[in-house]
């Protein structure tokens, strides 16, 4: 199964899931999600397995989230131009974001990873 692992070196929590992945030796190939931001349709695909609501993937603790005011503009936006804004901008999205073949997990929690990973 081929991993991809975006991610944002200066945030902490990406780079708890990190050393998570590097310490359970699982294979993935890591993205700087700001220099490498998913495309619309990378993420359309992400949204689908995540399962989540869209606004889910957004990075709402993010400066640029608050600076935009994106909590009053995320409900009246449609799926298409929530996940054209996320493609617009790295910092935006949730991170990290965990992408197999199957599903895609944005943020970290290690009882995740450990259910997903683990044989």
């Amino acid at each position: 199964m081929a991993l991809t692992f975006y991610w944002y070196p200066k945030c902490g929590t990406c780079r708890k899931a990190k050393k998570w992945l590097d310490e359970h030796d699982v294979a993935y190939e890591a993205v700087h999600i700001v220099e490498n931001p998913p495309s619309k349709a990378l993420l359309k695909d992400f949204y689908e397995k995540s399962g989540l609501p869209i606004k889910r993937l957004f990075n709402t603790s993010g400066q640029k989230y608050r600076e935009l005011g994106l909590k009053d503009k995320i409900p009246e936006m449609s799926e298409e131009e929530a996940l054209e804004l996320l493609a617009s901008d790295g910092m935006l999205i949730k991170r990290p974001i965990l992408a197999g073949d199957a599903f895609a997990v944005f943020g970290f929690k290690e009882d995740a990873y450990e259910k997903l990973l683990k044989k």
